[in-house]
């Protein structure tokens, strides 16, 4: 599972750095960890198609921004004991900034793809995830910017079915 993951985020990386060849020294790097309050369905080992309540997610993430676009490689993990869930997700993620990039705040829509695997109790599977997400960039400083978001994967596989939730992200430009 991880030499998957491992593939698809240094192909989807390689892929998305190739927008940037012509203005590379514009471009600006990012590095950051993320925390979000997700809901997750998943098929469990008392229940199919269950739902159980949000929990914590975490996550860590690099990037890069140019004016208006913005390519993130994205690492979470989301255990739930009371949910009996367990997730690991690998995504890549391609925001639009719908606002001038000098600003301090920036509006952005997105989306993303990337690779699951869902555990529950006797149950286990992963698959491709593909969604969206939407938020705000807060610019903190030259350097450092908060993100606010909203992000909503759909799953390919038969017992993760999607997730969804509000993610916070610290992220450090160089």
């Amino acid at each position: 599972m991880l030499k998957k993951t491992a593939s698809i985020l240094l192909c989807a990386g390689l892929a998305s750095s190739l927008y940037a060849r012509d203005d590379i020294s514009k471009s600006r790097t990012f590095i950051g960890a993320e925390i979000g309050y997700v809901e997750v369905q998943g098929d469990t080992f008392n229940e199919l198609s269950f739902t159980g309540d949000p929990d914590i997610q975490f996550g860590i993430r690099i990037g890069a921004e140019k004016d208006e676009w913005r390519t993130t490689l994205i690492v979470n993990y989301y255990d739930s004991e009371d949910n009996d869930q367990n997730i690991e997700q690998g995504l890549i993620a391609l925001d639009y900034y719908l606002l001038d990039n000098d600003s301090a705040i920036k509006p952005y829509i997105g989306a993303n793809i990337g690779y699951a695997n869902y555990e529950s109790t006797l149950v286990e599977d992963s698959g491709f995830l593909y969604g969206g997400q939407l938020g705000v960039v807060f610019n903190a400083s030259d350097m450092i910017n908060l993100d606010l978001s909203y992000r909503y994967s759909l799953s390919g596989t038969d017992v993760f079915d999607h997730s969804g939730g509000v993610n916070l992200a610290l992220d450090y430009l160089f």
